[in-house]
């Protein structure tokens, strides 16, 4: 399973994978139980946990990123019990995310982040691909080059 096809789903508690789109909603498999069953799109938004970011006061972070810290942290310290103090549950948190925006990121997310990050653990689906960032210096991607060997004028530059 790969974690693009893992999704959260609004109104149900727990994560899913993606088996299959419809027109009016998605089959989807409870990473929990393992049913498998039809989400109508009428009463539920679907969102794949790769979109989602957190919030922290330089910027935002993905979602597989707080996971990643979160995964480091716990050689050192166990993950909070998302049923725990809610102080103890902040506290984890700002030991963990470095610059996190409290203001914005709600007890409830944090309580979220804690259980999906107790499923994904479960079933082993916390080693997340690695995003390739280009920079200046970064040679282009393999595509573009063949192509351009192919049609050297059919290339763009910016000037």
């Amino acid at each position: 399973m790969l974690y693009k096809e893992i999704i959260a789903v609004s109104g149900m508690p727990g994560l899913f994978q993606l088996v299959s789109s419809k027109t009016g909603g998605a089959i989807v498999r409870s990473l929990a139980d393992e049913k498998t069953f039809f989400a109508s799109g009428r009463l539920h938004q679907f969102t794949p946990l790769e979109s989602i970011e957190v919030f922290t006061k330089e910027g935002n972070i993905s979602l597989s990123a707080v996971f990643t810290a979160m995964g480091k942290q716990e050689s050192g310290v166990k993950p909070a019990d998302p049923d725990a103090d809610p102080e103890e549950i902040r506290k984890y948190f700002r030991e963990t995310i470095a610059g996190l925006d409290e203001d914005r990121v709600h007890l409830s997310d944090m309580k979220k982040m804690l259980k999906w990050y107790g499923i994904l653990s479960i079933r082993e689906l916390l080693k997340f691909p690695e995003t390739e960032t280009l920079t200046a210096d970064s040679p282009a991607p393999k595509e573009e080059n063949e192509a351009a060997k192919e049609n050297p004028e059919n290339t763009s530059s910016i000037s």
